[in-house]
């Protein structure tokens, strides 16, 4: 077991009190503490007064089993939910409405033990007010999990502000294939980037060492456990097939990523790998992660998972059972897993598993403060005295003032480091003084910004944040912005000195939508992107080919193309016919901001491109890291690729010089000189590829090694050092002949494994790959 710095091989503390609180316990109660069966939203009600109070619904879930295992989503406002500004709970009301759920939760049972209160956060809270961030992808596109932790951390102030203990946090998923609906909230197709962006979402919001539990953090269920990407045609939740190898290499160092950064939850994920649904997966729940990771923390099931297990078993009690053998503790809205109580009566073994489940969310309470052991006297009643007023007025409170104007100022920064420049022809961008003139802006995503924040997040306040029609209206208060909601007319092109072409896709959702019973879109006009959004034809929506290519004929002055997405979209058409294009991703509610500094030059567009962008729709998938060039191979796609994993142009020039590397017994030294030449500070990305050959396996034709995000002050010139670990920087099972080839940028450097004689790289021993 962890201690509470999250050391291995140390006891717990409070480990003999949980069990004596175990032992205390009936089963009723205990198999109440894995069941996680409301919608939040759903527990609560406002009174006439203006407070709050619990429904009838709650209270029947807390008699049925004595308090309460989790509450999933109390603030979570969006379409699904229903929860709108007019009914929802708002930012100075959390904390009140979180302590009125938690005195309920303590009397309704004989112990005292409250609930813990788990949120949707994967790029900010989804609840009213609550600051958003650009989604995964967008924020891998800036390759700095510096910043990504620092903002990560300002997100978690909210929610412990809030009253929140866990934050549900999508990082575990590599975008594998574009035509997968939550492609957004993958931090790319590279296993490294997606590692340490998911290592440093998870101490910003837990601390270092899990240090700001308890003190302005909050624990982390990062999802999606596991190889989710990786599902058959990009279709959502099914079948991964995938070997064991590519597993381990690709999707699992997210997963130990998570696990060495403290997280304290994992969600096993909808998907099967090679027949073995997760939530079923004991070799990978309990042998990989626990056993193999000494992963101490609870695993809770997505959505209904569990109850998609009758599917396997062909029935409900014995797919719960398969479920809490392999190592699920904690269900989410199932109904299967009530029946855990039968099921421990009638067999020892089960009532086991119950036990150590349940003695695993106990554990994690008292690390929250949410058990009554520890606080007093044994004998006295751990759920203190009762409150004779049950409502709240959504008075005065600190939740909506902590940590928000930080996170804004973050959300903004992240905002900018997505932009990517893919094409810039005569370098129209930046925009000069003349091209100010008349802009005309074009296209499906220049009106609204709700284009820009991807799926999971709650409704805005009416002008809460610009579009980039209004953006570039504030960035260009001397200029004539026209918006042209089509095809711009003649008379709307006429003068123009500039036309930008907002395009993309969305992921937006409606209130008046259709939803599956786990949240996901049933169907959809508008929505393009986002969970039930799978798209077997990754082309621009919605005809914008067909715009992009027609406004060429009629226009003569430049067209900037601004491509707003949640998904690797094919561009060929639109880099044919336009001079300019910028990558913003899904950028979040500063997004429209971020667009206009970066066509104006306000802010260089550095980032470079997380993902593989196909130049046909029928190429997909591709990545940069397969074994096999996809090159030559299709006849009627003989290029695939249009822009490759870590593409990205930039107005400042930047020179790498002097790639080096030197080989020794436990570490490889590599540098490269970088210089800026201009008399403009700017940044740089530096990504470090290799290419390991001479090994047993056949190699992935590249695969990043590191990266380093710099500032260059004007005409600096600066040396960025790696030390690398030897394995990692040669094939597994490196022959005599093996040798690794070293690229940033142009440069190349190739190495050998026996530089030096003290020096051998042997393989991997042949244990059970999970």
């Amino acid at each position: 077991m962890r201690d509470s710095d999250g050391n291995p091989g140390q006891t717990v503390p409070g480990t003999a009190a949980v069990d004596h609180l175990l032992g205390r316990m009936s089963l009723r109660e205990k198999v109440g503490q894995l069941n996680q069966r409301l919608y939040g939203w759903q527990a609560v009600e406002r009174t006439q007064r203006g407070g709050f109070r619990l429904t009838r619904v709650a209270r029947a879930e807390l008699d049925r089993w004595g308090g309460l295992g989790a509450l999933y989503g109390l603030f979570r406002a969006d379409a699904w939910s229903g929860r709108t500004w007019t009914d929802g709970i708002r930012p100075q009301e959390r904390a009140e409405v979180a302590a009125l759920v938690q005195e309920e939760v303590r009397h309704a049972g004989q112990h005292g033990i409250g609930a813990l209160l788990t949120e949707e956060a994967p790029h900010g809270h989804q609840a009213l007010g609550a600051t958003l961030l650009p989604t995964n992808l967008s924020l891998a596109a800036g390759w700095d999990p510096a910043l990504v932790a620092e903002a990560s951390a300002a997100v978690a102030a909210e929610l412990s502000a809030s009253g929140v203990h866990l934050a549900l946090v999508s990082a575990l998923d590599l975008l594998r294939d574009a035509r997968w609906g939550r492609a957004e909230e993958c931090f790319g197709e590279d296993p490294l980037l997606a590692a340490e962006l998911t290592r440093a979402v998870v101490c910003g919001m837990q601390g270092d060492r899990r240090g700001a539990i308890g003190a302005g953090g909050v624990g982390v269920v990062v999802k999606h456990l596991a190889a989710q990407g990786e599902a058959t045609g990009g279709r959502n939740g099914q079948s991964s097939v995938i070997g064991p190898r590519d597993l381990r290499e690709l999707h699992l160092p997210p997963v130990r990523a998570a696990v060495e950064a403290g997280a304290l939850g994992f969600m096993a994920a909808y998907n099967d790998i090679d027949g073995v649904p997760c939530c079923a997966n004991r070799a990978l729940i309990t042998g990989f992660l626990r056993d193999e990771c000494d992963f101490d923390g609870i695993v809770m099931g997505d959505g209904l998972a569990v109850d998609r297990l009758t599917e396997m078993t062909d029935d409900p009690m014995a797919g719960a059972v398969t479920a809490l053998e392999a190592g699920v503790d904690l269900s989410l809205w199932d109904e299967s897993f009530v029946l855990l109580e039968s099921a421990a009566a009638q067999d020892r073994h089960v009532a086991e598993l119950v036990d150590a489940a349940c003695r695993r969310m106990l554990t994690l309470k008292q690390r929250m403060g949410l058990l009554a052991i520890g606080r007093g006297e044994e004998d006295s009643d751990p759920r203190g005295p009762v409150r004779e007023r049950v409502t709240v007025t959504g008075g005065g409170t600190r939740a909506a003032d902590i940590g928000n104007h930080d996170a804004a100022r973050l959300s903004r920064r992240l905002a900018r480091q997505a932009m990517v420049l893919l094409h810039n022809d005569g370098g129209v961008l930046p925009l000069t003084r003349e091209a100010r003139g008349k802009v005309v802006v074009a296209g499906p995503n220049g009106l609204d910004v709700t284009a820009m924040l991807g799926d999971y997040v709650p409704p805005l306040p009416e002008g809460a944040a610009p579009g980039l029609y209004a953006a570039l209206r504030e960035a260009l208060p001397a200029s004539d912005i026209v918006w042209a909601p089509g095809l711009p007319t003649p008379a709307q092109l006429k003068g123009a000195d500039l036309v930008v072409l907002a395009l993309g896709g969305t992921s937006h959702r409606a209130y008046d939508d259709e939803f599956a019973a786990n949240g996901a879109l049933i169907a959809k006009a508008e929505a393009t992107s986002g969970e039930g959004v799978d798209m077997a034809d990754v082309s621009l929506p919605e005809g914008q080919d067909v715009l992009a290519a027609a406004l060429r004929q009629v226009v003569t002055c430049p067209i900037v193309a601004v491509v707003i997405a949640g998904r690797p979209h094919v561009l060929t058409t639109v880099v044919e016919n336009t001079d300019a294009v910028l990558w913003a991703g899904y950028p979040g509610p500063f997004g429209g901001r971020a667009i206009a500094d970066a066509l104006l030059g306000t802010e260089e567009p550095v980032g470079l491109l997380p993902f593989t962008l196909p130049s046909h729709p029928g190429a997909v998938p591709v990545r940069y890291n397969d074994r096999h060039p996809a090159q030559n191979v299709y006849r009627d796609a003989r290029e695939p690729v249009l822009f490759p994993f870590g593409f990205g142009l930039r107005y400042h020039q930047v020179v790498f010089e002097n790639l080096t590397a030197a080989v020794g017994p436990a570490t490889v030294r590599v540098s490269v000189d970088v210089g800026n030449t201009t008399n403009t500070g700017t940044e740089a990305i530096v990504p470090l590829f290799a290419h390991r050959a001479g090994g047993r396996v056949l190699p992935r034709r590249r695969e990043l090694l590191a990266h380093r995000r710099i500032p260059l002050p004007p005409g600096a010139r600066t040396t960025v050092v790696w030390d690398l670990p030897v394995r990692t920087c040669f094939a597994e099972g490196a022959l005599h002949r093996a040798r690794t080839d070293l690229y940033v940028e142009d440069l190349h450097t190739p190495i050998h494994p026996y530089s030096t004689p003290e020096l051998a790289v042997r393989p991997r021993d042949g244990r059970n790959p999970l």
